[in-house]
């Protein structure tokens, strides 16, 4: 394979770098990348890439392009609107680079499809808005051996991993399971700065050309994070888990009968509390964190006077609580605390509750003891 004497003018910027050169972008014309996502994460990810000469871009994604996207979703026009996303950034990235191949596939990757799909690339870039697909994804990429840029935004921050089944950890050593349906507050639920799914995108297009050139050190192992507010860049490490399903069982969504049937794995059960025993064990004098993990905007609304750390910031913020403490934990209707109590036990807090039904149950059950302007 050869580059033609457009080529060599399009990319003179990269082919003058020592890590590129011709060779490096013959690779990057051979090399295959599907993203799983048009959206915010995906639109940037996919202009770099196809800017970059990726020679084959596969985009899956089975929404259509709405109003409210172009805030975040910057490869696409006005004019995109009411049509399908695969479809209009395939157009559009065609048309900022038409040396390239580009596969657009406007249905949902699901358990049926997924290994097919992922097989005809090299890697994969997951940029999904919800954690069926990411597991999906994750457990696909793991069987067959293809790197899985996986990254994920929320409000002002985001984060960022490369998941290899050769080497480092997978999406399950970080995450073991998923939360329920409606667990995370979505963008349209908890918003989203546009700029934020840029900076995302960019490094997860940036870790795809890094290992398709086999130049730099990709995040395997690694977890990036950002937060746009200060743009504090922090790093974790992350390790494989001797108890990974995935890494150590070799047991993914692929092969579990609950994952046939509605496309997510079985929670873990957790330890509730009633806001009448919560109540109580007040009265009784017991000594007990009570967590909040709401946004700030619904604790301002109405809080029941216990710590504020948002189920988004929780995982940065571990170092603020005490492992042998007892921790109740809550939000507005028990779903984010139920995640949030998964999250402190497979870190090794000792004792930790949720409390069933949230600040709505508490208000509820104990509307005649607790008036609406007294805190717990």
């Amino acid at each position: 394979m050869k580059l033609s004497p457009e080529e060599h003018i399009r990319y003179s910027r990269q082919l003058s770098l020592p890590t590129v050169g011709t060779d490096g972008q013959i690779k990057l014309k051979q090399a295959r990348v599907v993203c799983i996502g048009a959206g915010g994460l995906g639109s940037s990810a996919l202009l770099y890439l196809a800017a970059a000469g990726v020679g084959t871009i596969g985009i899956m994604d089975p929404d259509t392009v709405d109003l409210s996207n172009l805030q975040r979703q910057v490869i696409y026009t006005q004019a995109d609107v009411g049509h399908p996303k695969a479809l209009m950034a395939q157009k559009r990235l065609l048309a900022l680079n038409p040396t390239i191949t580009v596969i657009a596939q406007t249905d949902a990757l699901t358990v049926e499809n997924a290994l097919a799909v992922l097989a005809q690339y090299d890697m994969v870039i997951d940029a999904t808005d919800n954690f069926k697909t990411r597991y999906l994804i994750n457990d696909a990429a793991y069987h067959l051996k293809k790197p899985n840029i996986s990254a994920s935004i929320f409000q002002y921050e985001g984060q960022c991993s490369v998941f290899t089944a050769e080497e480092g950890p997978c999406y399950r050593c970080l995450f073991p399971s998923p939360p329920p349906d409606d667990l995370i507050p979505s963008c349209s639920m908890g918003g989203v700065l546009g700029v934020v799914c840029g900076l995302l995108g960019s490094i997860q297009a940036a870790e795809a050309i890094k290992i398709i050139l086999n130049s730099g050190q990709a995040l395997i192992g690694r977890l990036l994070t950002v937060d746009v507010r200060t743009l504090a860049f922090r790093e974790f490490n992350l390790e494989r888990r001797e108890d990974c399903i995935l890494c150590h069982h070799q047991q993914s969504f692929l092969s579990l009968p609950r994952y046939q049937e509605n496309h997510c794995m079985q929670a873990k059960v957790v330890e509730e509390i009633t806001a009448r025993e919560t109540a109580a064990l007040r009265e009784q004098g017991v000594n007990f964190l009570l967590l909040d993990v709401r946004e700030q905007a619904e604790f301002d609304s109405a809080n029941l006077g216990g710590k504020l750390i948002p189920l988004g910031q929780l995982p940065a913020r571990l170092n603020e609580l005490n492992p042998e403490q007892f921790i109740i934990v809550h939000c507005r209707s028990g779903g984010r605390s139920r995640c949030a109590v998964e999250l402190l036990l497979e870190v090794g807090f000792a004792k930790v509750k949720n409390l069933k039904g949230g600040i709505l149950a508490w208000h509820a059950e104990l509307a005649e003891a607790y008036s609406d302007e007294q805190v717990f």
